[in-house]
């Protein structure tokens, strides 16, 4: 019977994370573990679904005449997506991402007031961000260059239920045609060094 090869410490639960946002353009922290700052605006406190990591793809096969199976399949569309919800929704970056609207806008008054108006913007609200997950030692850094709101849930105010801003975040390919940079932190595996 074959061996069976299992590394506990190579496995990821993602037990904890956050996010953070900054203008688009922004680069990544020299260092992929420490905590982003600057114009790196973290968003808070997630529900604890966690963060998601979507890969959609769409391809087209073609089968030549006389043929029942494919001899080629060209993918035709690849799109990469995170999604989460975010529970601070009184924090400024978070309701300036959920309104399309500049934090810079998002000043409380002398009583701490804050007003802005909504409206049905359609131009592109493009960030940068960057994700963490962590598992005690072992941590994942996604940093998207170009990413963007592109769903929005229903916000339910309600007894005993925590509001919360539900987004799908699209990412876009950047002038090196990259959508997501990964950086890691696990154990030394033999594969790799051998």
């Amino acid at each position: 019977m074959a061996t069976i090869v299992r590394a506990d410490d190579l496995a990821l639960v993602g037990s904890n994370g956050g996010a953070w946002v900054a203008p688009l353009g922004t680069a990544q922290p020299t260092d992929p573990a420490e905590t982003p700052s600057g114009l790196w605006l973290p968003i808070g406190a997630i529900s604890d679904d966690g963060l998601t990591n979507g890969v959609d793809e769409d391809s087209e096969s073609f089968t030549p005449w006389g043929l029942n199976s494919p001899f080629r399949t060209v993918t035709t569309s690849s799109v990469r997506t995170f999604s989460f919800t975010a529970w601070e929704t009184n924090r400024p970056i978070v309701k300036s991402l959920q309104y399309k609207i500049d934090v810079a806008e998002l000043v409380p008054d002398g009583e701490g007031v804050v007003t802005f108006a909504e409206s049905g913007v359609s131009s592109p609200d493009r960030r940068a961000w960057i994700f963490d997950v962590y598992d005690g030692d072992v941590w994942e850094r996604f940093y998207i260059p170009e990413g963007e709101i592109t769903e929005r849930s229903e916000v339910t105010y309600a007894q005993g239920e925590m509001a919360g801003y539900e987004w799908t975040i699209s990412t876009y390919p950047d002038a090196s045609g990259n959508l997501v940079y990964h950086a890691y932190m696990a154990p030394q595996v033999d594969e790799v060094s051998s």
